[in-house]
């Protein structure tokens, strides 16, 4: 088990983990914004270890329907979320997982997710 993996049991009781595909595109793309080389090794380093030892969950055509009638609702509301965190949300909430995150204020507006900080 990987330092970064036993950590998070550790830290959250928890034995099963999975990321978003959308986490991928997320990271993927701090990965490529990186200002100096330094950062980008430090960023792909840690994304290749994330890959290694996380499983991907695709984002599926129910997670799409379930996506767009939350955003819907919030809408009415005056509620905008960035898409990219709705379905990153919608995803572990699909799945029934917590969602672990530096960014709770954007999360914590879905409703019945789960939101831990980091």
């Amino acid at each position: 088990m990987s330092h970064l993996l036993a950590s998070l049991s550790i830290e959250y009781s928890e034995t099963e983990f999975l990321l978003s595909s959308i986490s991928v595109m997320e990271l993927e793309h701090g990965w490529h914004r990186a200002n100096t080389p330094e950062a980008a090794a430090k960023r792909r380093s840690y994304l290749n270890e994330i890959l290694a030892i996380l499983p991907v969950e695709p984002f599926t055509a129910e997670m799409g329907m379930l996506a767009a009638k939350i955003d819907a609702d919030m809408k009415k509301v005056d509620l905008v979320i960035a898409s990219a965190d709705l379905l990153i949300g919608i995803t572990a909430l699909y799945y029934g997982y917590a969602l672990r995150t530096r960014n709770v204020r954007h999360f914590k507006m879905i409703p019945g997710l789960k939101v831990l900080s980091l």
